[in-house]
């Protein structure tokens, strides 16, 4: 995959991933500010109610105490009597009417005990209608007059005037009677409460009443003060003459945890897709990485392999050009000299290719790992004679330090032997100058543990993360001109984990490297 196409692709899906995301996060707070939006509606349809029934209330209460000292009181304190008297004649027909009223306006004051102040006065209106219609007619000989005449009368109380009064005198007690004397604190907080459980709030609050001047009254649970941002207001009492009105603010200290709790089902299954579509995401682009870090270190083991075979196949055919010579083909000596030649290149070709079946049988499992009790000094004293001509062929030495008390343990010889000679020849391959190996064994109460130092080039930390995958080979500087195909510790660390012991390298750039092996014991 061409380098710009992965950009693109990898491009393309994080801006899907983040606009899958960007329209959760938004469709989560479009619902959480829909509950808060809903929240607030049956908040104040709920104080609009217990407004309505405190007031109703109050209106009742008044109108009875009125009612029953009406009945009780008999004469008005001051009454006044007004009449009027409206005449019309028609003069075609001779047919007049007089329309006649009286009204009596009786004046209540109210007494002290009643109402607490005696500045209110209520008013009792009675009306009486008279109407008359007469009518004149002369006899047919013209010799005199008759009158007809039609009398009316109407006795009633003018319940319209005395509302109109009433609600004056409702507006005068309202105004002259202190709130907290109009309604108590447990009244007010019992009938918020039976309000709200009617849409099924049923939260603990805290409310206050305040005057339109922004001051306090007593009407209050505890010390409540307003929260411009928690508080949720209500009118609770207006005076449309003085202006004057009183609010109430209701707060809900639990608010925002019965708004998510309302929603909370869709908002932990949306997060939990969020949650899953990152989690594919990141999974898509690991293994898109992988795959093109794959691909990339197969076409290099691919060069690599081409390389190691190209030069025994080269020899090879120098060799068997060189024996059909008729000069060679009479010269026994040089005939098996190239021979022993093509054997060992044919060796050399066998060995890279078993390097590679070997890995490729372990991840099978179809690798022979029968084990036997070994001695790992032993293992190790023969791992060193395979590699010794390597080291003295760059004027370089092995130095052992056994110190291990117990080194014997169940294992597999032949691959045991080969793990240590893959580590021994990494040492030697990647040491600039003469190769100075050393290698060290230590037993504790249940593990043999072996070391091999080089002095060599060392590995930096991401090096040393990834130096025991397969195919894996650090391409800087000159490291790439070591032949191998990055089989070899991965081969190791394979070897070593089937034996149920552990890997693992200690390097310093410039300083040299470490391997270190763990392997339990009998």
């Amino acid at each position: 995959m061409r380098k710009k196409m992965f950009i693109l692709i990898v491009v393309l899906m994080s801006i899907s991933l983040i606009g899958i995301i960007a329209v959760q996060l938004y469709w989560i707070n479009n619902a959480l500010e829909s509950k808060q939006a809903q929240f607030k509606n049956d908040v104040q349809k709920s104080l609009g109610a217990a407004a309505e029934r405190i007031n109703e209330k109050e209106r009742n209460l008044f109108n009875k105490k009125i009612e029953g000292f009406l009945d009780n009181k008999g004469l008005a304190d001051r009454a006044e009597l007004k009449s009027f008297l409206i005449e019309q004649i028609d003069t075609v027909t001779k047919e007049k009417i007089t329309f006649g009223g009286t009204f009596l306006e009786e004046n209540f004051k109210l007494p002290t005990d009643l109402l607490n102040n005696d500045s209110v006065i209520f008013k009792r209106i009675t009306g009486k209608k008279d109407i008359s219609i007469s009518t004149s007619y002369k006899s047919r000989d013209n010799l005199f007059s008759n009158i007809d005449v039609k009398e009316y009368s109407f006795v009633k109380r003018y319940t319209d005037l005395e509302k109109s009064y009433f609600e004056d005198s409702y507006e005068d007690y309202k105004r002259l009677k202190p709130i907290h004397d109009r309604i108590g604190n447990n009244e007010l907080n019992k009938t918020i409460k039976e309000e709200l459980a009617k849409r099924n709030i049923h939260l603990d609050f805290k409310y206050g009443v305040y005057g339109s001047d922004g001051l306090a009254t007593k009407l209050k649970s505890g010390y409540y003060t307003i929260k411009q941002k928690e508080s949720i207001p209500y009118p609770l009492y207006y005076d449309s003459q003085t202006g004057i009105s009183y609010n109430l603010h209701v707060t809900f200290p639990g608010r925002n945890d019965h708004i998510l709790s309302g929603i909370s089902s869709i908002l932990l299954l949306s997060l939990f897709f969020i949650f899953i579509i990152i989690i594919a995401f990141s999974s898509s682009l690991y293994q898109l990485i992988r795959q093109k870090k794959i691909s990339e270190i197969k076409t290099d083991f691919i060069n690599n392999m081409t390389h190691e075979f190209k030069t025994p196949i080269a020899t090879i055919n120098l060799a068997l050009d060189s024996i059909k010579n008729p000069k060679i083909l009479g010269d026994n000596a040089k005939v098996m000299r190239y021979v022993e030649m093509i054997r060992e290149e044919n060796k050399r070709m066998h060995s890279q290719v078993e390097n590679v079946l070997r890995i490729s049988r372990l991840e099978k499992n179809q690798i022979d790992l029968s084990k036997e009790t070994i001695d790992l000094h032993d293992t190790i004293e023969d791992a060193i004679t395979h590699v010794s001509l390597l080291a003295e062929d760059r004027k370089g030495k092995i130095v052992t330090h056994f110190e291990a008390i117990e080194s014997e343990l169940p294992g597999n010889q032949f691959h045991l032997t080969n793990v240590v000679v893959n580590m021994l020849e990494n040492g030697i391959k990647y040491s600039e100058g003469a190769p100075l190996i050393d290698v060290y064994t230590e037993s504790t109460e249940k593990f043999f543990i072996f070391k091999i130092k080089d002095a060599g080039i060392g590995m930096g930390k991401t090096v040393q993360k990834q130096v025991f995958n397969k195919f894996y080979r650090e391409q800087k500087g000159n490291i790439h001109d070591v032949k191998g195909h990055g089989l070899g510790l991965a081969y190791v660390k394979e070897i070593v984990e089937k034996h149920n012991g552990i890997v693992f390298v200690e390097s310093e750039k410039g300083k040299g490297s470490i391997f270190t092996v763990k392997l339990p014991l009998i």
